[in-house]
C-alpha cells in the first residue's frame, strides 16, 4: 500500500491511495493536474471519494471524469457537488477495487462534511497488522481544524470528539498543509506542551526537506491538537483568562478557542 500526497493549488493535498498494480482511490481532487500527472508515471484512478462541496476539494473532478468516464464519485448528499455518481451518508460502506472503507458524518466546516476511515490487514514480518487512515478533509487538520462555515461549534465539537475516538495509530490525511501555521496558534494556547514543542521541530524539518508535514497520526493530535484537547487543564485556563471568566461548558471552551484561532495572526 501506498500513500501519496500530492500537492495541488496554493496549500491543498489530493490523496491517492494506491495498491501494488497503481490502482488508486483519489481523495479531494480539486485540480486534475497533479492526477493527471501521476497517471502519465503509472497512477491508475479506480474512484474518486470528496469530502465536502467546496471547489479546492471537488474543482478537477469532471476532467478527471473526462479521461476516465467510468470512474465513481463517491460525495455526501450535497446538490451543491453535481459530479457525484453515488452518494454516502453516515455509516455508508464503500468497497471499490479492494478497498474497503466507511464514510463518517463530520459537519461542522460544512453541513454535509464526512470523512472517510480505513482499516486494512496486511501482512508483515512478525505476522498480521493493521493500516488506519482518516481522510478528513477540512474538519480535522495537522494542530487545527476548519472553520465553521455551516454548521455551530456544538457539532464541530461532536464531529471532532468523533475523529479523536478513533485508534492512535490512525494517520491523519487532511486537505491542507497547515501544520506550522497552526503551530504558532497552538504555542499560544499551551506553551508548556512538551509534546507540542516536539511535534512542531519534526514538522519544521519536514517542511524544510521539501517533504509534507502530513499525515498526523490521531494519537499525536489528541496530545497536541488545542481543538482536541478541550478538556484539558492547560487549555481551558487559556480560555478563562481570554473570556474574563470561567466557560460554562466543553462547547463554550471549543466556540472561544475557534474565535480566538479566526482572528489569530502568529
Amino acid at each position: 500500500m501506498r500513500l501519496l500526497a500530492l500537492p495541488a493549488l496554493s496549500d491543498n493535498y489530493i490523496w491517492a491511495l494506491s495498491g501494488d498494480d497503481e490502482s488508486a482511490l483519489i481523495v479531494d481532487p480539486g485540480d486534475a493536474a497533479p492526477v493527471l500527472a501521476a497517471a502519465a508515471h503509472g497512477l491508475r484512478p479506480v474512484g474518486i471519494l470528496l469530502t465536502h462541496h467546496h471547489d479546492d476539494h471537488i474543482g478537477g473532478t469532471p476532467a478527471l471524469r473526462e479521461r476516465w468516464p467510468d470512474i465513481p464519485v463517491f460525495a455526501p448528499d450535497d446538490e451543491r457537488i453535481a459530479s457525484a455518481t453515488a452518494r454516502v451518508g453516515d455509516g455508508t460502506r464503500l468497497h471499490v477495487d479492494g478497498w474497503s472503507l466507511t464514510a463518517l458524518a463530520v459537519p461542522g466546516h460544512t453541513r454535509s462534511h464526512v470523512a472517510y476511515y480505513m482499516e486494512q490487514d496486511h501482512l508483515e514480518r512478525g505476522g498480521r497488522a493493521t493500516d488506519r487512515i482518516v481522510f478528513s478533509g477540512d474538519t480535522l487538520f495537522s494542530l487545527g481544524c476548519g472553520r465553521l462555515f455551516e454548521g455551530t461549534p456544538a457539532q464541530m465539537l461532536v464531529s471532532l470528539t468523533r475523529l479523536a475516538a478513533l485508534p492512535d495509530d490512525t494517520r491523519v490525511c487532511c486537505g491542507h498543509e497547515y501544520t506550522l501555521s497552526n503551530a504558532a496558534f497552538a504555542s499560544v494556547v499551551e506553551p508548556a506542551n512538551p509534546a507540542l514543542r516536539r511535534r512542531i521541530e519534526k514538522a519544521q524539518a519536514m517542511r524544510n526537506a521539501g517533504r509534507p508535514s502530513l499525515p498526523s497520526s490521531i494519537g499525536d493530535e489528541r496530545a497536541t491538537n488545542p481543538f482536541l484537547r478541550t478538556r484539558e487543564p492547560a487549555v481551558i485556563a487559556a480560555v478563562t483568562a481570554r473570556l474574563g471568566h470561567a466557560p460554562a461548558d466543553e462547547t463554550e471552551t471549543f466556540a472561544e478557542l475557534r474565535r480566538w484561532k479566526d482572528g489569530f495572526r502568529a
